[in-house]
């Protein structure tokens, strides 16, 4: 039986393929309005067999090498690409589709997609976000305006404000519904499914909810109970971080767009001197994304609970470390509407 991290099993090697292991494993960060989250594995037709799906999609993802964005949207973008167009049930019509009016460009839909068994479009849109909650900051404690990109330059309140606000209702628009009917005509629009018919949409929010290591914090408004949640420290801090685990912690540095499925296991290295390394880099470039894994700590655990050492999920902890002068922005609020 072999081990997994994250939901994402060590029989996956290849980094695309666990990140995109990862997304069907990464609940959403939030519910929002009445909008549905993403497609579920069951839906897509991966509900059981992933394995040997992914060893069949291998192929296809080796021979993208050094083709995939490097962006963190960009790559989930294509990572959702890949997973509706190859997967059993679903089948993409379109991505990025541009929407104008009058020569002005209002925006762009995400996805469309359709499952095999229903011709009417879906429209999907996609965000992978990782939020670090100030203790102190704008609004009440569980705002989402407390919850601000490792930029400084968004928030999880901006974010959602602007995909329900804009994004969301922008496929509902004229201009949409002539993009889409320029799609799915005629190969996807039959007796079944008129362009008339009210489309489905979707959003897809996976990522990580980084809490102050050494404050209470409650979850921000909307946050889902199962949202993957991590911990974020000043540089200074770090040393008092470290003292929480045994001397035997092990640490391994996440370059993106890599920030999604923990690394196997020998990517790891003995916190000492990887945490030099992961400094420099917060030096350089700013706040920087690490895993902990603390095998003496794991193994106390699985004895005081009666564990086998085999099969297990690994322990792992995401931690941001930012420089100690951070954060040097914080957001405004979005604009209340009435």
């Amino acid at each position: 039986m072999t081990t997994s991290a994250e939901g994402v099993s060590d029989e996956l090697h290849h980094a695309v393929l666990r990140d995109m292991a990862w997304l069907l494993a990464t609940p959403d960060l939030v519910r929002l309005g009445d909008y549905p989250g993403r497609p579920s594995n069951a839906l897509l037709g991966l509900d059981s067999g992933q394995q040997a799906w992914f060893k069949t999609l291998a192929p296809k993802v080796a021979a993208l090498d050094g083709q995939l964005a490097t962006r963190m949207g960009h790559y989930h973008e294509r990572l959702w690409q890949l997973l509706l167009d190859n997967a059993p049930h679903t089948r993409l019509l379109a991505n990025n589709l541009r929407i104008t009016q009058r020569r002005i460009t209002l925006g762009e839909l995400d996805m469309l997609y359709r499952t095999r068994t229903n011709p009417a479009p879906v429209h999907l849109e996609v965000a992978i976000k990782f939020y670090l909650g100030l203790p102190d900051g704008p609004d009440e404690a569980n705002s989402q305006s407390r919850w601000i990109g490792p930029g400084g330059l968004d928030s999880l309140a901006l974010k959602c404000s602007h995909l329900l606000h804009h994004q969301l209702p922008l496929s509902r628009t004229p201009g949409a519904q002539a993009s889409i009917a320029h799609w799915l005509a005629p190969r996807d629009v039959g007796e079944t499914a008129a362009l008339s018919d009210p489309l489905t949409q979707q959003l897809a929010m996976p990522g990580v909810l980084f809490y102050p290591w050494q404050a209470n914090l409650p979850p921000p408004t909307g946050a889902t109970a199962e949202h993957r949640r991590g911990l974020w420290c000043h540089q200074l801090a770090w040393p008092s971080v470290a003292e929480r685990y045994s001397a035997a912690l092990q640490v391994v540095w996440l370059a993106k767009p890599h920030w999604l499925a923990p690394p196997l296991l020998d990517a790891f290295s003995h916190a000492d001197g990887q945490m030099v390394k992961v400094m420099e880099q917060v030096n350089r470039f700013g706040p920087q994304q690490v895993m902990l894994y603390d095998p003496k700590g794991e193994e106390k655990h699985r004895e005081e609970n009666g564990q086998e050492e085999k099969g297990q999920e690994r322990q792992l902890t995401r931690l941001m470390v930012v420089p100690d002068d951070w954060p040097r922005q914080v957001p405004l609020p979005p604009k209340r509407r009435g």
